[in-house]
């Protein structure tokens, strides 16, 4: 039997880099559209292809025979309000031109400030920012072309970590790590959702392998789901592995959102950071029956090992000899 063929737009992303290595790993061929350099530690048996995005034609020629395509392309944060629709319909127009199914990585920005402490694929979304309403906007653009004959999949995650910098663990997080600090973003006693990127990868490999769907498929990826304490607890734990923590132990400060906003008058970046912000007060989880449901039990990686991950791969202390990763 011939190799499936996956086309990943954006694989020089955290989450598309993720999820080219996750498809390669499990025997698929993969093509990786990115306009940047290759990511850190990306497979040999992975091939490039530099076609911009916009140019759909030339794009779908080159990725001719590609079965799934993922749309892993993330403008920068402030370029939202211009640039998120317009690259999810080319990637859709790449999707059409080869016939193929579209997979897409949500997030909870759909549910808004007002959504429970459970958030199932049934849960209504009732965004309330700028950045909710274009996530289910495209959600939206999702379904019409499910009414053209494009199946699609949507797997909505947590805060992304893991696959380098960029994320809330060293931008914010454990940005002082070196000097002693942690600093967590919300009350210590609210549930956040996590996605450690390479478990929410091999998700996305495994509902790929499912096949068989119809229409636009909506699925939770559970990931980590856990309070401010919790998380800050396996991030010492984690630290303390590699050498990090100090002789005094670790001091926890805040996040100073009272400055953050008012930052966020002349910057664009601290102001969107600001609008979202309610996610660090609102307690919220991601029910993930549904996709275990479809794709059988799925491997968790530790929070600690998880973490302990990701501090290596900003560069931060030194691996044990005898350190191993093991699944649940």
């Amino acid at each position: 039997m011939p190799r499936p063929t996956v086309l990943v737009l954006g694989a020089a992303g955290r989450f598309g880099a993720a999820a080219a290595q996750a498809f390669a790993a499990a025997g698929w061929q993969v093509l990786a559209q990115q306009r940047r350099a290759a990511a850190k530690g990306q497979r040999p048996d992975v091939q490039v292809i530099d076609t911009p995005l916009a140019d759909t034609d030339a794009l779908a020629a080159r990725a001719r025979g590609a079965s799934v395509v993922v749309h892993a392309v993330n403008p920068v944060y402030t370029r939202w309000d211009a640039e998120l629709l317009p690259l999810l319909r080319q990637g859709l127009a790449v999707t059409e031109r080869l016939g193929a199914r579209f997979m897409l990585p949500g997030n909870v920005y759909n549910h808004g400030s007002q959504m429970p402490a459970l958030l199932s694929e049934d849960t209504p979304m009732r965004p309330d920012t700028a950045k909710g309403e274009l996530r289910v906007a495209m959600e939206a653009d999702l379904q019409r072309t499910a009414e053209r004959g494009l199946d699609s999949v949507v797997i909505r995650a947590g805060d992304f970590f893991g696959g380098g910098s960029g994320t809330w663990i060293d931008q914010a997080i454990a940005k002082d790590l070196a000097r002693g600090k942690l600093v967590y973003p919300g009350p210590l006693d609210r549930m956040h959702a996590w996605a450690y990127l390479p478990d929410l990868a091999r998700a996305f490999v495994a509902v790929a392998h499912t096949g068989g769907h119809r229409g636009c498929l909506r699925l939770h990826f559970e990931g980590h789901s856990v309070n401010g304490q919790d998380f800050i607890a396996a991030l010492q734990e984690a630290a303390t592995s590699l050498g990090l923590r100090p002789e005094r132990g670790f001091r926890l400060g805040t996040m100073p959102w009272g400055l953050i906003r008012m930052i966020g008058w002349v910057n664009p970046m601290m102001r969107e950071v600001a609008r979202m912000s309610y996610l660090w007060r609102v307690p919220h989880a991601l029910d993930g029956r549904a996709l275990q449901r479809l794709v059988g039990p799925l491997p968790t990686t530790p929070l600690v090992s998880a973490l302990r991950d990701t501090l290596l791969g900003l560069d931060l202390g030194s691996p044990e000899t005898d350190a191993q990763v093991r699944y649940r």
